[in-house]
């Protein structure tokens, strides 16, 4: 297979960890016959140095014309004045966009081997396996936002807004894959307060009912499923919720495994390229140190593989060799529990070595 593949380093720990996830889809390729062409384009706070926006127009079209984007993280202390024209996340909300990726899976997996890294009892996390469906392109960090004079000083303002379409489009893909899983999926909302949650509420219920019945469904609220999620995580299997909640839920859920790089995730639309990335941030106190963990962004490959170039085989490869290397005792340092570690790119290494060898 011949495919086009934009990698957008960013800013902090990103470039060290793309360059192990590429490093992955290298050993893929050569193991598999496969072909890839690569082209590194700039984002978040490396492009407003070089260009002065978070997000060139370079950028969009060469990730329009590309099968798939594997991203590293965007964003600094550097770019961090909240009165600046611009921002690194800018960047990001905007190729989500461009790109109509609506749809934010995350899957947070308790690995057996790992558990004890987790700050959370043994029993709570073994077994963990949970898939989030995070709406990606509306709600609060899409509506309308400003400042406005108020008699104290200033006002700032933010709007959710959803609207019918939007809710369908990813309950019936967190339903799909609850179907391919344990059959359970629990909507998260604040519909006791927020009238969007209402609708949510009410758009969940009809498709789930009258499309998916044999998918067991639930509601929470966001504020019980926060204690759920750290008290009884085993009870869940998909969850969906909009946006902001997704982002403060899927960080939090990120504790489980023990370490934010452990956990990968998929930007997906209807159509076009997907885009691939771990869910930690830019780590800018220890860029450049050689310590960062690589296999979340190694695990987002597996799913880049998966979900826009339907190579099952070489996903579950990849998949496969992160679960040796692990059961191996090999550890980055956030993931050592103060034992013997290995470097970022010693760690992309011994899993490039176990894909070309298994």
């Amino acid at each position: 297979m011949d495919a086009k593949i934009v990698l957008l380093p960013g800013d902090g720990i990103g470039p060290e960890v793309v360059a192990e996830g590429q490093k992955a889809l290298n050993a893929v390729a050569r193991k598999f016959g496969h072909r890839w062409e690569f082209e590194t384009c700039l984002i978040g706070g490396c492009a407003i140095d070089a260009t002065g926006s978070a997000l060139p127009d370079v950028t969009t079209v060469a990730c329009k014309q590309s099968h798939a984007i594997l991203l590293g993280a965007v964003g600094g202390p550097k770019w961090d004045d909240p009165r600046a024209k611009t921002r690194p996340e800018a960047g990001l909300l905007k190729i989500r966009k461009e790109l109509q990726l609506f749809a934010n899976v995350r899957p947070v997996k308790a690995y057996d081997v790992l558990v004890d890294a987790s700050p959370l009892k043994r029993e709570i996390v073994a077994g963990v396996d949970i898939l989030f469906f995070r709406e990606l392109t509306g709600g609060i960090y899409f509506g309308e936002s400003g400042r406005r004079p108020h008699s104290s000083g200033e006002e700032a303002f933010n709007t959710m807004i959803y609207n019918t379409g939007e809710i369908e489009r990813i309950t019936r893909m967190a339903a799909r894959a609850a179907q391919g899983r344990r059959k359970k999926l629990t909507q998260v909302d604040k519909a006791n307060v927020l009238e969007v949650s209402r609708l949510w509420r009410e758009v969940s219920q009809r498709v789930v009912r009258d499309e998916f019945p044999d998918v067991q469904y639930e509601v929470l609220l966001v504020d019980a499923m926060a204690m759920h999620l750290i008290s009884k995580p085993k009870c869940f299997d998909v969850i969906v919720t909009e946006n902001l909640f997704g982002d403060i839920l899927t960080d939090e859920g990120a504790m489980l495994p023990g370490s934010m790089g452990m956990l990968p995730s998929a930007s997906l639309g209807s159509s076009g390229p997907g885009l691939y990335e771990p869910i930690h941030g830019s780590a800018p106190d220890i860029a450049g140190k050689g310590i960062a963990n690589p296999l979340a962004t190694i695990l987002a490959v597996a799913m880049l593989l998966r979900h826009s170039l339907s190579l099952e085989t070489e996903a579950r490869a990849v998949e496969a060799a992160v679960d040796t290397v692990l059961n191996a005792g090999h550890r980055t340092t956030d993931i050592a529990a103060g034992g013997k570690s290995v470097s970022t790119s010693e760690m992309g290494s011994l899993v490039e070595a176990q894909i070309t060898k298994s």
